[in-house]
């Protein structure tokens, strides 16, 4: 386990490093410029490319029904706890939650739209498929594929999208019509449907090296963008903002999941990599997001770096009650 954290964690250390070192020699509009990019042309470089390789007949129904079930109770966990929040500024605060204050995150509506996303959303692609091999042994690896995949294009850029295009504007230039415009030209879905109808065409060796080239810049620009985001933060005080959104994406999610799995009776590999999934750090597309519809970029990359460290105390966790 420890040699699979070190494997996966050694490029995010090395390019968000390198971000961090890189940003004040660049324009302050780069980071911004970046994440566009990485959400026009990075991200559904690598869905294509991630697709082409899926066998979608294996688990075709639980694993993303069990997806489906896992976002929207992230969903509705994270919005429940931004009420809370937000009731909690129009009342007098006891002493007790006063002296948490600065634990708590920004309630502006672009930080609103933050929170859901990184409280939701989990890196399941290059930390949950990264670690999974090496947690398994060898054992079924469809269900974490699935969840990636699932998550991917009904999370991130579907249900995310949403989230973010709402959040991103003020409540008077939020309609049915923006959102279902912003929906339907996410590249990511496109870059999906190429993907599939295309699945069983053979590429020229080139195309296929084309295609796979992309985790060589797009996982490297991504965390690029965090070192970026991160070095422009206020040290502890602004990790601090994100602890609400960490507990829920690292501890409560997974573990209403386990328990979830646990009941349904499926096998050891099902139950650990659907648990593992669901508590993976959460999401750099929610970073990527908060570039494109200018939400809060701050507390995403602060949700991004704590939830990074903290799956390294709930890994061992998972694998004992899974």
């Amino acid at each position: 386990m420890i040699g699979s954290l070190v494997h996966a964690y050694t490029p995010l250390i090395f390019w968000t490093g390198m971000g961090a070192l890189l940003f004040k020699y660049l324009p302050q509009s780069f980071p911004r410029f970046l994440g566009r990019s990485l959400y026009w042309v990075g991200v559904p470089w690598q869905i294509f490319a991630l697709v082409r390789e899926t066998d979608f007949n294996a688990n075709a129904g639980l694993a993303p029904a069990i997806t489906i079930a896992t976002l929207g109770t992230g969903l509705t966990i994270a919005w429940l706890t931004l009420q809370v929040l937000l009731w909690l500024k129009t009342v007098s605060k006891p002493t007790w939650l006063s002296a948490i204050d600065s634990w708590l995150p920004p309630l502006d509506r672009s930080s609103q739209g933050t929170f859901v996303i990184a409280s939701m959303l989990g890196n399941t692609g290059f930390v949950g498929l990264g670690l999974i091999p090496a947690l398994l042994g060898g054992g079924d690896m469809s269900w974490a594929v699935f969840f990636s995949v699932t998550q991917n294009l009904i999370g991130t850029y579907g249900i995310g999208v949403l989230i973010a295009s709402h959040y991103g504007r003020s409540e008077t230039q939020s309609s049915l019509w923006t959102l279902l415009r912003d929906l339907i030209t996410v590249p990511t879905l496109w870059a999906f449907a190429a993907s599939y109808t295309t699945q069983s065409i053979p590429f020229p060796e080139w195309g296929e090296t084309l295609v796979h080239s992309s985790l060589l810049f797009v996982i490297p620009a991504s965390f690029l963008l965090m070192g970026m985001r991160l070095i422009q933060l206020k040290g502890i005080e602004s990790l601090k903002t994100a602890t609400i959104s960490v507990l829920l994406k690292a501890l409560v999610l997974p573990t209403l999941v386990a328990i979830a799995v646990a009941v349904l009776g499926l096998n050891h590999d099902a139950r650990l990599s659907l648990t593992i999934m669901a508590g993976v750090p959460t999401a750099f597309a929610s970073l990527i997001l908060a570039e494109e519809y200018n939400l809060d970029p701050d507390l995403a990359a602060s949700s991004i770096a704590l939830s990074t460290i903290v799956i390294l105390a709930t890994i061992p966790i998972w694998l004992l009650v899974s």
